[in-house]
């Protein structure tokens, strides 16, 4: 072989080798394609405990398997320390709703939700159960019914999940779940996913959560990224999940489907705990007028030493640019009618805590003044302003909050997502209702820093 022929010959090797890499780094660089959906099975899954409207003598069971699945039920009993409690179950048939998406990529997705409302159970009482369908059966878990008014309890309060909920709010979760193993319940302050209909999106929902949704009741409120319009759109609709795979109370206003288990509320061991559809105080104004005369009768007919109101769009923003003035105007006459003690909110991806004036005075609020909570437990992060109505905020921050209720002592304690505890008060009421707050946040630095700020105009599609 000639000089000439050994240098045409290498030169081809080298370039079919180059072209070989290239070919390799291009492939190496074409990102993969999103992940199927996750098809259900006939293994129960996505298994959730919800509170209804009596907690001391009922509970709700939803879970999903594959469509055309058999007829799911639900077996349950009195725990006890030992397996014998196999023998003393009863089984109790549930409802079946058969569900087919119509949104985008998702178009004919089929599954089957089956919920059951466990009545007649006894307070203050343990109970074991397994959902399935008589051949495909879960593992037993076990939940307590609520006790009496005035008997001590804790329950977790987050804000919102919305992104990344599998990679990043699962963390969150478990560390609440190490600080307070025993909570009642959990809240969830709306904004649970990013895109209101994506099954992926509420399959990791429940991943992150696992199997702490099948021990711990929740609670929730939507957010406007549970609806699939902008909120002030009459036309916006409410994720076709939300009614198949939570059973929430249906106590909210009469006659009002699109408030059904939206608007509705709780009475567990003296709190009131009482979730308003924000969004929907934007939109329709029916709609909002009949929650707005909902939350006045149950405000003025309650028994309940602590008031609650949990919510997605705060009556006072951490940061001003994302104001909600048309919420302000629906519901802050009422929260100093009746002095609501506590609202729980999420929507502006920061922490703010703090006080506000009433609405007959601007003067610095007193001791019986409503206290107002921001946080947020996923990674979404906006900016948080230096607020004069906020006694404690932080940016940049993932949060999560135990409250611990008994009798006329209310106590809450903020932790960040690393289990340090971040924010605290107290508040306690006399014999005659009279409410003293007390601070009780620790002497760290804040974790705040001014930032870039959100759109402005207080784009609620945020």
């Amino acid at each position: 072989m000639t000089s000439s022929a050994k240098y045409l010959a290498v030169r081809a090797l080298l370039t079919a080798a180059g072209l070989a890499i290239s070919v390799l780094a291009t492939a190496q660089t074409v990102p993969a394609p999103a992940p199927p959906l996750a098809a259900a099975t006939v293994e129960p899954e996505r298994i959730i405990l919800n509170l209804t409207g009596d907690p001391q003598h009922e509970m709700a069971i939803t879970w999903r398997s594959a469509a055309g699945s058999a007829p799911g039920k639900v077996q349950f009993a009195i725990s006890e320390p030992g397996p014998n409690f196999v023998a003393r179950t009863t089984e109790v048939a549930a409802k079946t709703e058969a569900l087919t998406l119509d949104v985008q990529e998702q178009a004919g997705f089929q599954a089957t939700y089956n919920s059951v409302v466990l009545t007649g159970l006894k307070p203050a009482t343990r109970y074991v159960y397994r959902v399935g369908d008589g051949t495909n059966w879960s593992e037993w878990f076990q939940f307590s019914t609520a006790g009496a008014p005035g008997d001590k309890f804790t329950f977790i309060y987050l804000g919102d999940a919305q992104n990344n909920v599998k990679e990043h709010w699962s963390r969150v979760l478990r560390e609440a779940l190490r600080e307070d193993g025993k909570a009642s319940f959990m809240l969830h302050a709306g904004d649970l996913i990013n895109r209101h209909a994506s099954d992926r999106e509420w399959g990791e929902w429940f991943s992150a959560g696992g199997f702490i949704h099948a021990q711990t009741p929740s609670i929730m409120t939507p957010g406007n990224h549970e609806y699939g319009r902008p909120i002030d759109d009459s036309g916006a609709r409410l994720s076709p999940q939300w009614r198949a795979q939570y059973t929430l109370p249906e106590n909210g206003p009469e006659g009002r489907d699109k408030l059904k288990e939206t608007a509705f509320y709780v009475d567990y061991q003296g709190v009131r705990v009482i979730s308003v559809d924000a969004p929907l105080l934007h939109g329709d104004e029916a709609e909002r007028a009949a929650q707005v005369a909902w939350l006045d009768k149950i405000l003025a007919n309650n028994p309940n030493t602590w008031t609650v109101i949990s919510l997605h769009f705060p009556l006072y923003s951490s940061e001003p640019d994302r104001d909600n003035p048309r919420v302000r105007e629906a519901l802050k006459p009422l929260i100093d009618k009746y002095k609501v003690d506590l609202l729980l909110q999420g929507h502006d991806h920061g922490y703010a805590r703090g006080a506000a004036p009433t609405a007959r005075s601007k003067q610095h609020p007193k001791d019986d003044a409503t206290v107002y909570v921001v946080s947020v437990a996923g990674p979404k992060m906006y900016a948080v302003s230096d607020l004069a109505w906020a006694d404690r905020k932080a940016s940049q921050t993932q949060l999560f909050q135990v409250l611990t209720v008994e009798g006329k002592s209310l106590n809450y304690k903020a932790f960040t997502a690393n289990g340090e505890l971040y924010d605290a008060f107290s508040l306690t009421k006399d014999a005659k209702g009279r409410k003293t707050r007390k601070d009780l946040k620790p002497a760290t630095p804040e974790l705040w820093t001014p930032g870039k700020k959100p759109p402005k105009n207080g784009d609620l599609s945020q």
